[in-house]
């Protein structure tokens, strides 16, 4: 009989436990991915961590990413995936029209940005639609709240409908108890590089485990001081996921995301004279009503447009993308149908 108490720290709880009843085949224990290298991973598995190979990019069990829960073999290899309760994905950095997923199994969102440097509204926007389409909460962070002249946070708050904004500092610890209990299940911090994500991930941990690096005095920014996602127990319960510094954000399949940050633009639309209004002129518009009465900013209604755009983009490339498998798919069967034609009429 296994037993399953090492896992506890690592996510392991009475729902997961209920997910492997029908999967765990013999010789094969439960595990979470808490660390990937291309062909490898770390798992935590109730033998303690151990190093697994990764299935080949061709086989059923592909794509892992750290927070996944699988199943390992004596060897020790991963064998099956299971389900994600939950996944932080954006579109692939290649420009491909591909997700990339970022953590998975997440439970809280942490959306990292340097109150001492440029607060970009859009950006959190983008990021907060990126966290609400992964079914996880999210919480935007003010990090380096001791060293900001002046730190937005009602305008902050205000771009964050649904969502807790607040400020931290992991150099004086201010902040970090109201934070700490708030945190859920398994936490995710994404953000830029600079934002100060490893060293709260250190503050929340109690100890050093990520690397930090200072940010460049000149322009605020910093440098990829992560370059792995990696899964660590919280002292308190729960486990934390630190990611690197995200350059670009793009999004994937992200339509709820987007209705969830930007609620307060859905709820005057719903309110326009005409349905299909498209929010550009047309009478009867309370969309630009708010606008001209100061209820909603100009940049805010500018911002909900380009990412729905951009969204409806991507969704377009996705199915075109989709469709030329499928035509693929299609030709491979009718030229292996010929050949079997071919053949069949040979032996006759």
């Amino acid at each position: 009989m296994v037993d399953n108490d090492l896992l506890v720290p690592y996510g392991w709880t009475e729902a997961v436990a209920l997910e492997y009843t029908s999967m765990i085949e013999e010789g094969c224990v439960p595990a979470r991915v808490i660390r990937m290298d291309r062909s490898e991973c770390d798992v935590a598995t109730p033998n303690g961590v151990v190093r697994a190979r990764c299935p080949r990019a061709d086989a059923e069990v592909s794509g892992l990413c750290t927070g996944d829960w699988v199943t390992v073999d004596a060897e020790p290899a991963v064998r099956q995936l299971l389900p994600r309760r939950s996944a932080i994905m954006r579109s692939s950095v290649s420009g491909r029209s591909h997700a990339q997923v970022l953590a998975a199994n997440v439970d809280t969102v942490l959306i990292c940005t340097a109150a001492d440097g440029d607060v970009d509204l859009g950006r959190i926007e983008r990021m907060l639609a990126l966290a609400w389409e992964s079914n996880a909460q999210p919480i935007v962070v003010l990090t380096k709240a001791d060293a900001a002249v002046h730190i937005p946070l009602d305008e902050v708050q205000a771009v964050a409908p649904g969502a807790v904004a607040l400020t931290v500092s992991a150099n004086n610890g201010a902040g970090l108890d109201v934070l700490t209990a708030m945190l859920d299940g398994t936490v995710a911090l994404i953000g830029p590089s600079g934002a100060g994500k490893s060293t709260l991930a250190n503050a929340l941990l109690g100890q050093e485990v990520f690397a930090t690096n200072a940010v460049r005095a000149a322009d605020k920014k910093g440098r990829h001081t992560t370059v792995h996602r990696e899964l660590r127990p919280l002292p308190a319960g729960g486990t934390l996921i630190d990611t690197p510094g995200l350059r670009g954000v793009g999004l994937w399949d992200a339509a709820e995301g987007i209705e969830k940050t930007f609620s307060d633009i859905e709820s005057f639309a719903a309110r326009c004279r005409f349905a299909d209004c498209a929010h550009n002129g047309e009478p009867g518009c309370a969309v630009q009503e708010a606008i001209d009465s100061g209820e909603l900013t100009q940049r805010r209604f500018d911002s909900y447009q380009r990412l729905a755009k951009e969204n409806a983009w991507m969704a377009a490339r996705q199915d075109k993308r989709l469709e030329a498998e499928r035509k693929r798919v299609w030709r491979d069967i009718s030229k292996q149908q010929r050949q079997a034609y071919r053949v069949r009429g040979t032996k006759r």
